[in-house]
């Protein structure tokens, strides 16, 4: 289980926009879809690694509480399904419903997306506010597989709570870091 830390997008970076297969819905996704006035969370996610399958259950109690609250979820999985077939969309689709998720699950075939994000690992999340500009880039919180450090979404929540009262996120952003991206 090797360890990939993410590359820490510059803040203020506005959202690339995408347009990408939904695995639940089958609807094709743009940003301007699903961002919200308030803001907007992209997870670059997979189903296969150790570390998401570590806080998965908190991504979708996070992604419910501030779903209420008016911020938008999206997650986008881009690994190569040629050599990870536990990552193909029909497996995506899967994993979305026995996870319970309440938003959209994109596959990201070319790698574009994630290339554009300068994703690096899974997870991976990014915060932007009501007007798409990059506010939070980084861990959900410090727990890791096989850590002592319980999962509790702290430093993502931090970043929604700020967005919530349009205050700047805290400047002190820690990389998250899981399995890297199966680049093709």
């Amino acid at each position: 289980m090797a360890l990939t830390e993410s590359t820490m997008l510059a803040l203020g970076t506005k959202a690339p926009d995408f347009n990408l297969p939904d695995t639940v819905s089958g609807k094709m996704i743009s940003f301007d879809d699903i961002k919200s006035g308030i803001g907007t969370v992209v997870i670059f996610s997979c189903n296969h690694c150790p570390y998401v399958i570590h806080v998965n259950h908190e991504i979708v109690n996070i992604a419910k509480e501030y779903q209420d609250a008016g911020i938008a979820f999206v997650a986008i999985s881009c690994n190569d399904v040629e050599r990870y077939p536990q990552d193909s969309p029909e497996k995506m689709t899967e994993f979305a419903k026995e996870s319970g998720y309440t938003f959209p699950y994109l596959y990201d075939e070319s790698q574009e997306v994630a290339k554009a994000y300068d994703a690096a690992c899974t997870p991976d999340f990014y915060v932007f506010d009501g007007a798409s500009n990059l506010v939070y880039r980084g861990q959900m919180d410090g727990s890791r597989p096989g850590s002592d450090v319980p999962v509790t979404g702290e430093d993502l929540r931090d970043a929604l709570d700020a967005v919530l009262v349009s205050r700047p996120a805290n400047p002190v952003q820690r990389p998250s870091a899981g399995c890297g991206i199966k680049w093709k």
